[in-house]
């Protein structure tokens, strides 16, 4: 199965099947369409773990504007709301 295919599947379905692929493959593309699987379902570390792995492999990845934009959601800090 190609990654264009997966790309539309959902993400439960998705991700057991990037699975299999990365396996056979070292791919950052599939890497960087895991971590977004695992963004969605939020699961944060395991996408920007993914991201991560994309990134060794290709500096120049598109995962490299992923973590940018997690960690900017993670970092996000509002002092006029209440934070606990």
């Amino acid at each position: 199965m190609i990654l264009d295919d997966i790309k539309d599947m959902m993400p439960q379905e998705a991700i057991p099947m990037l699975d299999e692929y990365i396996a056979s493959h070292e791919d950052e593309k599939a890497y960087t369409l895991r971590g977004m699987k695992h963004w969605a379902m939020g699961e944060r570390a395991l996408a920007i773990k993914d991201y991560l792995a994309a990134i060794r492999i290709n500096p120049d990845s598109k995962a490299k504007q992923a973590l940018e934009s997690a960690n900017a959601i993670l970092n996000y800090y509002n002092k006029d709301l209440l934070n606990p």
